[in-house]
């Protein structure tokens, strides 16, 4: 099997620029469904996360392949519960990434449990999930600005 080399270093406001670049994405935006409300409102993207990076309940990681940023990923508490998300560049799908990457940060983030939320019909982040040990305990509903509608979302729990 092919050796991906991925590194996690904490987000600098110098990633943000490329970040912001692949929430544009409409298929990768769809996929996510849970958006801002103008996803291509860069100033907005920027300010939200310069902020984020300065809170110390959230953990954003750049993740980095072959030193080239393919994505993010991040804990963050939200109404009492310890949570992650990502983000990999759609041009990265399929290769592995976000499994190694959440494995990688679930070694920094030992809090447990923690969530994960996935869109009903986002097949990727399911497996993703279920291959880093989260099992599905929940189903909750939600308005998708992405979709502009409102949609099931899974919610997965990791324990140990």
């Amino acid at each position: 099997m092919n050796k991906l080399n991925i590194k996690l270093r904490p987000t600098e406001i110098a990633d943000l620029d490329t970040l912001f670049q692949f929430q544009l994405d409409k298929e990768g935006g769809y996929l996510a469904a849970f958006m801002p409300k103008d996803p291509t409102d860069k100033t907005e993207y920027i300010n939200k996360y310069t902020k984020l990076l300065e809170t110390t309940t959230v953990n954003n990681q750049t993740i980095l392949l072959d030193n080239i940023i393919v994505g993010s990923i991040a804990k963050f508490v939200m109404q009492g519960d310890t949570e992650i998300t990502y983000w990999i560049d759609r041009k990265f799908w399929g290769q592995g990434i976000a499994t190694k990457a959440l494995n990688e940060l679930l070694n920094i983030e030992t809090i447990r449990p923690i969530i994960g939320r996935v869109a009903f019909d986002n097949f990727g982040s399911q497996k993703v999930l279920e291959k880093c040990g989260f099992e599905k305990v929940g189903i909750d509903r939600g308005f998708a600005n992405a979709r502009q509608t409102e949609i099931e979302e899974y919610i997965y729990k990791l324990s140990k």
